[in-house]
């Protein structure tokens, strides 16, 4: 599975806590290696971001991503639950 990033989610991803960080690059290597795997907790969201996944962090913090193909998924953006889905 290829992973893409955007400029925006890398950015995000820099401004995380050093431990959502591990626990993000983790989550990654196992979004690569399946995107079916249990601890990715993914989600499809509704409207308006009917396109987009959730994958949950730790109960604070998520990743908005989109799949384009069954072999590629694109990252857009990483943060604060409350935050996230604006």
């Amino acid at each position: 599975m290829k992973l893409s990033y955007t400029k925006r989610f890398l950015k995000s991803a820099a401004k995380l806590p050093k431990t959502e960080q591990v626990k993000l690059a983790a989550l990654l290597s196992k979004l690569a290696e399946s995107p079916d795997h249990p601890q990715l907790h993914i989600k499809k969201l509704q409207p308006p971001l009917a396109d987009y996944y959730s994958i949950r962090i730790n109960r604070e913090y998520r990743v908005l991503l989109r799949i384009v193909s069954p072999e590629e998924i694109i990252l857009t953006k990483v943060g604060h639950r409350k935050d996230i889905y604006r």
